[in-house]
């Protein structure tokens, strides 16, 4: 039986040598992972397929590079949310985003990033989180939980970038008013 290997080992090994097993150990580690998180922002599963697919072709390339700074999970998650925000920009994503955006709105379960700021016990963040709109709550959600500059969360959203900004500036002032 084989050690398994680290996420840095896989990357090192992928980087240095072409490491085939290492490649396909690190897609069976992370693809199912991040197909799951594209689908909460994109609806159409072509789409997402497209972008783990990309993705992973940039890891095999040496077109994205590790540096070994922070996990590896939210590295490759920085890579397929911009690779999604260039396939929507290329698919003519506004109305795609209004339709993800439309069911998101009327989906039954809660987002592994929404059951976690639920559970937040600092003062009454959760509850602060809650009573913003949905608008307020996608832009917040877009640039400080996903790590999208302005410009990728309005093309993400279909707005835009200076009502990114607005309604972040808005979401922020509501927090703070709502925790103080």
């Amino acid at each position: 039986m084989s050690e398994t290997r680290s996420d840095g080992e896989l990357l090192r090994a992928i980087a240095a040598d072409g490491d085939r097993h290492a490649f396909e150990e690190l897609y069976r580690r992370y693809a199912p992972w991040l197909a799951a998180r594209l689908r909460s922002r994109c609806s159409d599963a072509g789409t997402v397929d497209d972008v783990v697919q990309e993705t992973f072709l940039a890891v095999w390339r040496g077109k994205a590079r590790y540096h070994e700074e922070g996990d590896v999970a939210g590295w490759l998650w920085r890579i397929g949310a911009r690779r999604l925000v260039d396939a929507l920009r290329r698919d003519g994503a506004r109305g795609r985003i209004r339709q993800a955006l439309a069911r998101l709105r009327h989906r039954d379960e809660a987002s592994a990033e929404d059951r976690v700021l639920t559970g937040v016990e600092h003062g009454d963040l959760a509850g602060a989180l809650a009573r913003l709109s949905p608008e307020l709550r996608a832009v917040l959600q877009a640039t400080v939980i996903d790590g999208l500059s302005t410009r990728e969360a309005a093309a993400l959203l279909g707005i835009p970038a200076g009502t990114v900004k607005t309604r972040a500036m808005r979401a922020r002032r509501q927090l703070r008013e709502a925790l103080t």
